[in-house]
């Protein structure tokens, strides 16, 4: 069974200047709930209590979030607003955080591979917060995910469709469909131009990894933007065994872009006045 599931959250968000100048972009709320509060419920869902961050300067809102705020509580103890800590008190009771800093940004595999300290020797997944996903009719992403690696027991990366003339913001994989939405990955390509693209299936922040990832990171050049790229290294590992890419049920809404986390508000405003 998969416990842990690592959170790479180092990154500067700059597309949010200057509301992440000195606020984490996990940390922006959709409603009343920070990004990475939503992503470790879904890990949770999926069974996974080990909660590993990759944080960097700047990121102690994060932490001090999954922390006891005695203060706070001592202050709305009896009050009315006391329900609204219910659900992270739960969190904070049911999970352990572990955290340790990426110095350098150099790309999702080396905030990937700075993990392993906190990973071990196991499988484990990984779950990029400003992907915010949701699937009101069944389980979540990475429980669905969860069920296809029970039976492959290898690497899987979460792909959705996107319009051709926006796959150079994904890792994009083609291959062959062997099962309703699930591919064994025979080619995969980080960024690439549409016109060199091929398929339109793109990754998005969800990855279950069986932990030789870690040893293939190791092995991996820089590649596009003269970074580490998570991509390259599971290119490596689909050559060598079997990755598998999922086309997950559900939505997901690309809150590291202002568009994204617009839609999103609004998309779970709608669905709170729908549930009232």
């Amino acid at each position: 069974m998969i416990k842990r599931c690592l959170f790479p959250a180092a990154g500067y968000g700059t597309r949010f200047l200057p509301a992440t100048k000195a606020m984490p972009k996990e940390m922006l709320p959709v409603m009343a709930k920070p990004l990475i509060q939503y992503g470790v419920e879904e890990a949770v869902e999926a069974g996974m209590d080990i909660m590993a961050i990759i944080t960097g300067r700047g990121k102690r809102a994060i932490e001090d979030h999954f922390d006891i705020s005695y203060e706070l509580e001592h202050q709305i103890k009896g009050s009315s607003k006391e329900h609204l800590l219910t659900e992270i008190r739960t969190l904070i009771n049911r999970c352990t955080f572990t955290y340790t800093r990426q110095i350098e940004m150099k790309g999702l595999g080396d905030a990937i591979y700075k993990g392993r300290v906190l990973i071990g020797n196991e499988p484990f997944a990984v779950l990029l917060a400003d992907d915010l996903c949701t699937h009101t009719e069944g389980d979540g992403v990475l429980s669905q995910m969860v069920k296809v690696y029970e039976k492959y027991k290898c690497s899987i990366v979460a792909v959705q469709e996107v319009p051709l003339d926006q796959v150079s913001k994904y890792g994009v994989i083609a291959g062959k469909e062997i099962d309703n939405g699930l591919y064994m990955v025979d080619e995969m390509v980080e960024k690439p131009e549409p016109q060199e693209a091929p398929s339109n299936l793109a990754i998005i922040g969800r990855y279950i990894l069986t932990p030789d990832i870690f040893e293939l990171i190791e092995q991996t050049e820089p590649g596009k933007g003269g970074e580490i790229q998570i991509t390259d290294a599971l290119m490596a590992q689909a050559k060598k065994g079997m990755v598998m890419a999922y086309k997950f049920r559900g939505r997901r809404f690309d809150c590291g872009s202002i568009e994204g986390f617009v839609e999103a508000t609004n998309y779970f405003y709608e669905l709170e006045k729908e549930s009232e």
